[in-house]
C-alpha cells in the first residue's frame, strides 16, 4: 500500500503539472498496487497480472463487495499501455492526446480504489 500512496501522489503532482498520459498510467499503477496489496494481506502467495479488471475479479473471490471496484477499475487499464506508447493511440502521441479532464478521472478512480482497498486492509484481524 505504500506504493500504491506513492504512486497516486505522484500522480497528483504530474497531472498538476499538465503532465496527464503520466499522471494517467500512474492512476493505473496505484489502483493496480493497491489491489495487489489487498490480495496478499488475505494471503495470496502471488499475484499475476496487471488488468484491474483481472485484480479485481480475484479479490471478489474473497471479498464480493469489489464487485463495484470491479466496474470503474477496467477504466483504468486503458492508461497501462495507452497513456505510455505512441503507437497505442490513434490521433497521436500520449502527450498529446490525454487531456486534464482524463487524468481528473483516473485521479478520482485511482483514489476510490486506494481508499477501498485501504479500508478492506485496515479491517483484517492482526
Amino acid at each position: 500500500m505504500k506504493q500504491s500512496t506513492a504512486d497516486l501522489t505522484d500522480a497528483e503532482f504530474v497531472a498538476a503539472s499538465g503532465r496527464h498520459a503520466l499522471a494517467c498510467f500512474l492512476c493505473h499503477q496505484s489502483a493496480e498496487k493497491a489491489v495487489t496489496s489487498y490480495l496478499f494481506a488475505r494471503g495470496a502467495e502471488m499475484v499475476w497480472g496487471h488488468s484491474l479488471a483481472d485484480l479485481c475479479e480475484d479479490a471478489m473471490a474473497v471479498e464480493p463487495s469489489f464487485d463495484f471496484m470491479k466496474s470503474i477499475g477496467p477504466l483504468l487499464d486503458k492508461h497501462y499501455m495507452g497513456a505510455r506508447y505512441p503507437g497505442g493511440l490513434p490521433g497521436g502521441v500520449p502527450a498529446d492526446v490525454y487531456e486534464e479532464y482524463d487524468s481528473e478521472r483516473a485521479l478520482e478512480i485511482a483514489r476510490d480504489i486506494n481508499q477501498f482497498a485501504r479500508e478492506r486492509i485496515d479491517q483484517l484481524p492482526g
